[in-house]
Parts: structure tokens; C-alpha cells; sequence
């Protein structure tokens, strides 16, 4: 088969440039592809491929820079199965560039957030905070914070029998700590947790300084949890690939600058339109200033606000407009597109300059991502996917008897008024009109445990269309040789889980 031919009645369906063609816009839903040939297994599917002109992912997924998705939690999980996390810019300079830090200098294994609290909280303060965050225990500096001076440790029976919920925790503390150096290999920490049997070991500089924890609990959890299928994303000293979101005011070329001296190796130009003098002179003036940093300029839905991008100099592009499940652009300012049709068309003019492009909103599922993929995307972004899992900022609450955390868009009243507002060049305006919701997700559990799983998905995807690899996918979309309908109403439905009284859906 050398490409589509309307007169070879076997080879039904219709090439993307086609199907995309008929003045109608599509979301991922209301396109379905048509099977092709199989000739290798599912786990031989590579999905290595670029996010930006430098940059490779084994994992073609990335977590989105929103204030419920990713801090430096969620950065660290997404590099350890391939991926990447940007970090959200709702922060301080100085708080942003923590958690870039808090990444770059993470050690594989160890617990690099643990909960830290001065001497001088109480037992009431450690119970509320036990029952919010879920932790067992707590480290006591003289900060009250990662990298104070290590005081000693609370644990669950330490505060047992104590009736007085005033007691400060100095007063109820183990001082006798046992620690490990920080030049401990994760192994031989293990090894000494096993050998004294604690339970839990704080990771201390030479100066008794708390860098993190070694605990037996992570240690049974992570053998429980599926492989995450390959090596880490890193950079080349070895350390955790990074990115970072930020605007593009003038007080945001001082932010990249104190980025980049962190280590920062990706920036997003944040807006929900980027096809603007603002982003065109920030892809400029960082390209002049910053010229080993790769720039992801957007977001984008046409051709044409791809090109003016490209000819500015960005390394990469996020595609999508409204398309998020917290959005509300296409229903507030009537502009965006479908995004089945935005990463198509988006992805065909870039593929032909050598720009990845980022297909950012609107994923559900497993066939979602292969769809975006096999549409031209070269990765996914994920917001709501990696919304209440356990990397995800924020704490969980019951809400109807339900675990939630809570989740909102960057055009929400909530986050605008926090600062997120000038990725819609409005911040100073005396006016703020949302673009967005607030709400809660139900808890999904840790990344470690969902991205195996959907890439595993993915891949079965990629092997009911023929495509052994990305690469090979992309091919087969821009010469025509992979074929797609529109589906009805009906289909979609078709499609789905139908025709049951009652039924439990597991993903995995």
C-alpha cells in the first residue's frame, strides 16, 4: 500500500489530510483509526521522541505547569519514568527556583520531601497535619524545615499515650537518631534500614544537616509498584531533566535568568494564546541571552500562529486552546479549536521546519494519547490525568465521603488572583474574567504506578495501527498511509461501555 486511493475498494477510510479538511474541527473522540498490519509484539513499540529540538524522551509524556499538577514532586516521578514535569510559576521567583533545585539535586530512592517540623509545634499541630498529608512521623529541626538542623524524630509512638494535645514535640522526641551520610548509595541505606531494623532514617550532611529520609515503608511500596521501563530522563551530568513555566513580562526575563543558573534545561512560555509580539520578543531576547536553553513557545492551534513562532526561534510547541477539562475559553472568548484537528494541523506545518509540538489538553485516556501521538504529536501533556495523584500538590480532604484533591484551571478566579492571570495579558486589568474552574479530582493513586500502565496502553495502541515506533507513526500520518474515520454520535457510544445494568470500570 503506497498511500490512500479512493478507487482500491480494500482500502476503506480516509488519510488525516482528508478527514481534517471539511471545515468541521474534531475532538479526539470523534475520530477513530482504522487498524493496519501486525508483525511484532507490543513491547518492541518505541515512543522515543523530541520535545523540543535538543531534547528526547523515552516517555513521550509531561506533566502540565499548573499549581495542582506540578512542584517538584511531581518533576522528580515524571523523570523517573521517562518523562518530564514543568513546574508551575504561580510562586515567588525565589520559590520556584527551589523547587527546580529540589529536582536537580534529587537522589533516585530517597524521600526528598519529608515532613519537617520545629521544635516548638505541638501535638495537636502534628496530628492535624498527619491526618491532611497522611504521614506516620515527622523530623524535628531547628528550622522547621529541610536542611535545618536535625533535632530528632516524632513517630506514631511517641505521641501514643501523650493526653495534653499542647506538648510541644521537643518534649515528646527520640534525640538518639540514627543517620546516614549523603554520600550514601541508595542500596546501602537500604542494606542499614534491614540491618537496625527502623523503620525510618533521615540522610544528613556532614554539618547534621537533613538533605532527606530513608524509609522502609517507600522501600515495600516501590517493590510493589510496575518498572518504570527504562532509564530516568536526565541531563548530561546526570542529573533529572527539568522544566519550568513562565510569562512574558519584563520581570520574567530575571526569572529564567535565576532559573538557568539553577539548572533549569526547558521554559514554557505560558499563555493560553501565544501568538504574540510579547512571546515572539521573549523567544528573541531568551535566544540572545540564553542560547543553550530550549524555548516551548504557545500555545497554538493553527498553522499560522505555529510559523510565527517558529520563525522567532523556539525549539518547541504546545498545542491547544480550551480543550482542557477546567477550561472555559472556547465558551468565554468563542476562540480555540478542536484538538484533534489543532495537533494535526499544528504538527504538519511543524514537522516540515524540525519543531516537536506538545499536544496539551484534552486527554482522558490511554487512546487519547495514541491519537495525539499518531496525529503528529511528539509528546502529551497531562493536567487532569496527574490531578489528585499523590506527586499532585495540594492536600487530600473527604468530599461526600470521597478522597479528592482539589484541582483547578490557571484561568480560574482562584488561581488569578495568585498571580497566573498574565498568562492571559490581563494582570492589569482592574477586571478579571475567568477562563477557567475550580474542583476537586478523586485520588489516583502515585504517577510511579500510573504511567507504566499507560504507556503500556499506548503501545497496544500503536501496535493495532501497524507502527512500531513514533517515528514510523508520523510517516505513515503525513504520506497517508494511515487511515481514520469520523465517528457519529452513535459510534462513539458504540465505542464505549454500553448495554450493562451495572459495572466497575479498572483501567489497569
Amino acid at each position: 500500500m503506497n498511500g490512500f486511493n479512493k478507487d482500491d475498494e480494500e482500502y476503506d477510510g480516509f488519510p488525516a489530510r482528508k478527514a481534517f479538511s471539511q471545515g468541521v474541527c474534531y475532538t479526539y473522540d470523534d475520530v477513530i483509526f482504522l487498524p493496519g498490519h501486525i508483525n511484532f509484539p507490543a513491547h518492541e513499540v518505541s515512543l522515543m521522541s523530541k520535545i523540543t529540538k535538543k531534547i528526547a524522551l523515552r516517555t513521550p509524556l509531561v506533566s502540565s505547569p499548573m499549581d495542582t499538577v506540578t512542584e517538584a514532586a511531581m518533576a522528580i516521578v515524571m523523570a523517573t519514568v521517562g518523562g518530564m514535569g514543568f513546574i508551575h510559576y504561580n510562586m515567588t521567583v525565589e520559590e520556584q527556583v527551589a523547587q527546580v533545585v529540589k529536582v536537580k539535586t534529587h537522589r533516585p530512592g530517597f524521600v526528598t520531601d519529608p515532613f519537617v517540623l520545629p521544635p516548638t509545634a505541638t501535638v495537636r499541630h502534628l496530628l492535624q497535619q498527619k491526618a491532611a498529608k497522611n504521614f506516620s512521623s515527622a523530623i524535628i529541626t531547628d528550622t522547621g524545615s529541610l536542611g535545618g538542623k536535625l533535632l530528632g524524630i516524632v513517630t506514631t509512638r511517641d505521641i501514643q499515650l501523650v493526653t495534653d494535645p499542647t506538648t510541644l514535640l521537643a518534649d515528646v522526641m527520640t534525640t538518639e537518631v540514627l543517620t546516614v551520610s549523603s554520600q550514601t548509595s541508595h542500596a546501602d541505606a537500604m542494606e542499614f534500614l534491614r540491618r537496625t531494623k527502623k523503620g525510618k532514617i533521615p540522610v544528613t550532611s556532614p554539618s547534621n544537616e537533613v538533605l532527606a529520609l530513608c524509609t522502609w515503608s517507600q522501600l515495600v511500596e516501590v517493590s510493589g509498584l510496575p518498572s518504570p521501563g527504562g532509564a530516568p530522563s536526565m541531563d548530561a551530568q546526570g542529573r533529572l531533566l527539568v522544566g519550568a513555566a513562565v510569562g512574558t513580562r519584563e520581570g520574567d526575563r530575571e526569572r529564567v535568568a535565576k532559573l538557568v543558573e539553577a539548572g533549569l534545561d526547558a521554559v514554557i512560555l505560558d499563555s493560553s494564546q501565544g501568538d504574540s509580539s510579547y512571546q515572539i520578543d521573549m523567544i528573541k531576547y531568551l535566544k540572545a541571552t540564553h542560547p543553550q536553553l530550549e524555548i516551548i513557545a504557545g500555545n497554538v492551534v493553527t498553522g499560522a500562529q505555529a510559523k510565527n513562532l517558529i520563525d522567532a526561534g523556539c525549539d518547541g510547541l504546545r498545542v491547544g486552546m480550551g480543550s482542557g477539562s477546567i477550561c472555559t475559553t472556547q465558551e468565554v472568548c468563542a476562540v480555540g479549536r478542536g484538538q484533534a484537528t489543532s495537533v494535526f494541523k499544528v504538527a504538519s506545518l511543524a514537522a516540515q521546519r524540525g519543531v516537536p509540538i506538545i499536544a496539551d489538553g484534552g486527554i482522558q485516556n490511554s487512546g487519547h494519547i495514541v491519537k495525539a501521538l499518531a496525529l503528529g504529536a511528539s509528546s502529551v501533556m497531562c493536567g487532569s490525568m496527574f490531578a489528585g495523584t499523590t506527586e499532585a500538590p495540594g492536600d487530600y480532604f473527604y468530599q461526600d465521603g470521597v478522597r479528592v484533591k482539589r484541582y483547578r484551571g490557571m484561568g480560574s478566579l482562584e488561581a488569578m488572583q495568585q498571580g497566573s492571570d498574565t498568562r492571559y495579558l490581563s494582570d492589569v486589568n482592574h477586571l478579571k474574567v475567568a477562563q477557567g474552574v475550580s474542583g476537586s479530582v478523586k485520588d489516583k493513586g502515585s504517577v510511579l504506578k500510573m504511567v507504566p500502565y499507560l504507556i503500556h496502553g499506548v503501545k497496544q495502541g500503536f501496535q493495532d495501527l501497524g507502527s512500531s515506533s513514533l517515528t514510523q507513526a508520523h510517516s505513515m500520518m503525513h504520506g497517508g498511509t494511515m487511515l481514520m474515520e469520523c465517528r457519529s454520535g452513535s459510534a462513539q457510544k458504540e465505542g464505549g461501555v454500553h448495554d450493562l445494568h451495572s459495572y466497575e470500570k479498572k483501567p489497569w
